[in-house]
């Protein structure tokens, strides 16, 4: 079989007996024409309120949900629905569908698409469940339409394609069911969630939309760079639907199912079927000049990077968890969305809107010079724009990225509006009154989409302001204030942390999930969102606030991680009513400094830093309660802090290498999960180092075989903030034949970060690691103003632990010499020496011991030589007396 030169398919057979795949008259060419000039109205429209809503995400709560699913559900599924119906009539040589029943079929999509967006944004269940069943019906029919345009059609050598606009569309059908139960709360339990979700994505982007891409190439390929298809493109085709279609099946059904091998496998042979297109399409190129080298250079590299995200997708699939492949995946989307349908989609139009649009060769040609204006820089920016977004950055780099795409993508969009303005305007003596009459009412279906789609934005961007309400359900009929605060779910952390209102205000949270993993926020006693992917936003309406609530993600774990917001209520003079974290001479959460000149609160007494002896035994036996506990951790500040017994740091444990500590932590916060790590022991830390919630207990048990000054903390993610905030201690395990000294003090150094624990104001801080204060035993200069005292020629000794959590610790007292020094376990000086030591340098976690002799009675200051620290609050001073 010698091969056939690609022709554009333009023709489709009129059903009146004239040859098949040609148009009798310019009548017919006009209607078609008409026909593609309204309907790619709407994909302009789609793409225009898409791009509206990436931008707005900087000043509006606007979930990357609604972005993408304008894109694909709006723009490209709509492309999809036109191109599919007039590649099959071309290919199949068919009898053109009736065009009421196609503009129907488009019309009932479009306005699934849009109540589909309106409800996820309203949170409105029943109008998302009744759009995705219109959704579902719209795509049965075009299935239907599809098979029934195979039936007595001449057919031809490319008729194998049609199947694969068939099998998408059922990949549609499944992609919608399994997206409404996704939406309304459907989809199970948590474990399910994330089976289903990445079923949900690859059926829709690798069948609905990589399918049909795939299908058209074997023909549109050829045709856009001007050669013959190769003699086995039949027999290819085929191989590669079989390949791809088997594969989606099994992948999607085991992701549904939670099945991770079996979904690696069926996404293997969708890939092996992708190269298999590919390696033909590449054997197709010739050294000829392509018909459209725009259109060319951008459907090769979205090719490459559908083979890419499929091979990247594979891997994590087959080595990670669901739940870690669902994260992976959600970082390929910018690959698939831009790269690869952006991208495909730019192309395919830069060459056939010259086609369908145009009158003859002339108008054609200049159709395609304004599509094609600067293609390079386009190419280049959208390609670069994409690898930016692909890489592991952040800041300007992956802004950069996003902006290049974005520019790219809105420039074609122009160009494209252009070209139908134009064709729009054309005159035509043959198209008759019924196009220009009908002109209007599209131009006002895509105003109407793009201005639906921006007042849904406005309309629920509602920020945290005040604004007059109907009369409040507690008032008796007077008015309250109805709040609405924007509430952001990431890094597992609740944004704010803490809400104050006005009693009896009415409050709306308006719920938005910027994380990858999938989160939702209940409200104590109140109404709780769906498991939220990615993007999604929903708005609970907590009603009146008469007393204080919590809030907090129920997902296992995630609680207990520190997902929790608290809604206070406040007093008429503006005060927190019953809120119990702003007593004292300052509040924590207001201050922004510390006059450690000041005097503690009257009857405040520092925490005694003496440290007594071992106790008797082998085994020793304690309880320590998790639970939140007001501190004054600073001269008349006092704050809540997350402690282990009551205080922050927690008690000091003691005893000889070879003991056992048999430790029962019970968790008394009510509010989230807490564990504990014993650094003095060893053992696997899975079952002892567990997160226990509220109200549960567990008894760790360990040996100390190491002699040490030994660190423990809350073994709760994130430690930083769970060790920030006071859940730190330290256990010290005598070193064999340790001598007796005249005095022994426990010095446990930290950094002290003001504000609510957890809130977003603090979170910031321990991150960039810019304390309030540093302490010694948990409060700012406590020993400065309450010295620890000895007697001139006393021997005492110095035990240290640096809790952090992030800074080390130099310790010196000023005005004597270091004769002993232990560190980690080790004497790196004993009395008898002739050297001494000046300082004590530990490392977070790190601990030992000094020991030195007063020479005479004064006043020696003790500091972290580190001076920043000295200086705010990591000092204190012994007294020596006579």
């Amino acid at each position: 079989m010698t091969s056939i030169e690609a022709r554009p398919p333009t023709g489709t057979g009129n059903g009146n007996g004239s040859e098949p795949g040609t148009y009798p008259n310019r009548f017919r060419a006009s209607r078609v024409k008409a026909r593609h000039l309204r309907a790619h109205v709407l994909v302009v429209a789609w793409l225009a309120a898409a791009l509206l809503a990436v931008a707005a995400q900087g000043t509006l709560p606007v979930a990357r949900w609604l972005a993408v699913h304008m894109f694909l559900l709006g723009a490209v599924t709509t492309a999809i629905l036109i191109w599919s119906e007039h590649f099959a009539v071309a290919l199949l040589h068919a009898k053109v569908p009736d065009a009421r029943w196609s503009a129907a079929r488009l019309g009932t999509a479009n306005l699934a698409v849009a109540g589909l967006i309106v409800g996820m944004w309203t949170a409105s269940p029943a109008l998302t469940a009744v759009s995705a069943t219109l959704l579902v019906a719209a795509a049965v029919a075009h299935l239907v339409m599809l098979i029934r345009l195979g039936r007595g059609a001449l057919g031809g050598r490319l008729k194998p394609i049609v199947a694969y606009y068939r099998v998408a569309t059922a990949a549609l059908i499944a992609g919608a069911v399994l997206g409404g139960l996704l939406a309304t709360g459907g989809a199970g339990g948590p474990d399910r969630y994330a089976g289903l979700r990445l079923a949900h994505i690859h059926v829709t982007l690798l069948g609905w939309i990589g399918l049909p891409v795939l299908g058209t190439l074997f023909m549109l390929w050829p045709t856009v760079l001007g050669v013959r298809m190769k003699d086995r493109t039949t027999k290819v085709s085929r191989w590669v639907l079989w390949l791809t279609g088997s594969g989606l099946l099994v992948a999607v059904a085991a992701l549904a199912l939670g099945l991770r091998r079996p979904a690696a496998a069926g996404l293997a042979l969708y890939a092996g079927g992708a190269a298999l297109a590919v390696n033909l399409l590449v054997r197709t190129v010739r050294g000829s000049r392509p018909v459209s080298a725009a259109a060319a250079w951008m459907i090769a590299a979205a090719t490459c990077w559908l083979l890419i995200a499929v091979a990247t997708d594979l891997a994590w699939l087959a080595a990670r968890p669901l739940a870690e492949a669902q994260a992976g995946f959600d970082a390929l989307l910018p690959v698939l969305l831009i790269g690869f349908v952006a991208q495909i989609l730019i192309g395919a139009l830069t060459y056939l809107l010259p086609v369908v649009l145009s009158s003859g060769p002339k108008d054609r040609a200049a159709v395609r010079t304004v599509l094609e204006r600067g293609r390079l820089p386009r190419l280049v920016a959208l390609n670069t724009g994409v690898a930016l977004t692909a890489l592991p950055l952040s800041g300007p780099a992956a802004t950069a990225g996003v902006l290049l795409a974005a520019l790219s993508g809105a420039t074609f969009l122009v160009l494209t509006t252009v070209v139908l303005v134009r064709s729009g305007r054309a005159p035509s003596r043959d198209a008759g009154t019924g196009s220009a009459s009908r002109r209007p009412a599209v131009w006002g279906t895509a105003a109407g989409v793009v201005l639906t789609v921006l007042a849904v934005l406005v309309a629920n961007s509602g920020g945290d302001t005040d604004e007059p309400a109907v009369a409040s359900a507690t008032g008796g009929g007077a008015v309250a204030a109805t709040r609405t605060v924007d509430v952001t779910l990431a890094d597992m952390r609740v944004r704010p942390a803490r809400i104050e209102v006005a009693a009896g205000t009415v409050l709306r949270l308006k719920v938005t999930n910027d994380d990858a993993r999938r989160h939702d926020l209940k409200v104590a006693d109140g109404p709780a969102t769906p498991m939220l992917a990615q993007g999604d936003t929903r708005v609970l309406d907590v009603g009146p606030v008469t007393r204080n609530r919590e809030a907090w993600c129920t997902l296992p774990g995630h609680k207990a991680a520190g997902m929790t917001m608290d809604i206070v209520v406040k007093g008429h003079d503006g005060t927190a009513k019953d809120s119990g974290e702003h007593e004292g001479h300052a509040s924590a959460a207001d201050s922004t400094g510390l006059d450690l000149s000041a005097d503690f609160s009257t009857g405040w007494r520092a925490r005694d830093a003496d440290l007594a002896p071992a106790p008797g035994g082998t085994v020793h036996t304690s309880e320590l309660r998790a639970a939140h506990t007001m501190v004054e951790v600073a001269p008349g500040v006092r704050q809540q802090m997350w402690t282990f017994g009551g205080t922050a740091p927690g008690p000091t444990l003691r005893g000889k290498v070879g003991d056992v500590f048999e430790i029962t932590l019970v968790n008394d916060d009510t509010g989230m999960g807490h564990g504990i790590d014993f650094h003095a022991g060893a053992l696997a830390p899975d079952r002892p180092m567990r997160t226990l919630d509220p109200g549960e207990r567990l008894v760790y048990r360990f040996r100390a075989e190491k002699a040490g000054a030994w660190l423990y903390h809350c073994s709760t993610t994130p430690m930083l903030q769970h060790i920030g905030n006071g859940m730190y201690g330290a256990v010290v395990i005598d070193p064999p034949g340790l001598a007796e000294v005249d005095h022994e003090y426990l010095l446990v150094s930290s950094a002290l970060y003001l504000g609510t624990p957890g809130s977003t104001a603090q979170v910031a801080k321990m991150r960039e690691n810019t304390p309030d204060a540093w302490a010694f035993n948990g409060v700012a200069n406590q020993y400065a103003q309450q010295p620890l005292k000895v007697k001139a020629g006393e021997r005492a000794r110095f035990w240290v632990v640096a809790a952090g959590p992030s800074d080390p610790i130099a310790f010196h007292i000023v005005g004597t010499v270091f004769d002993t020094v232990y560190k980690e376990g080790a004497h790196l000086l004993e009395p008898g020496q002739p050297g001494g030591a000046q300082v004590l340098d530990l490392a977070p976690a790190q601990g030992g011991f000094v020991e030195t002799t007063f020479p005479g009675a004064g006043h020696y200051a003790f500091v972290d030589h580190d001076m920043r620290h000295a200086e705010a609050g990591a000092h204190g001073m012994v007294e020596v007396r006579k």
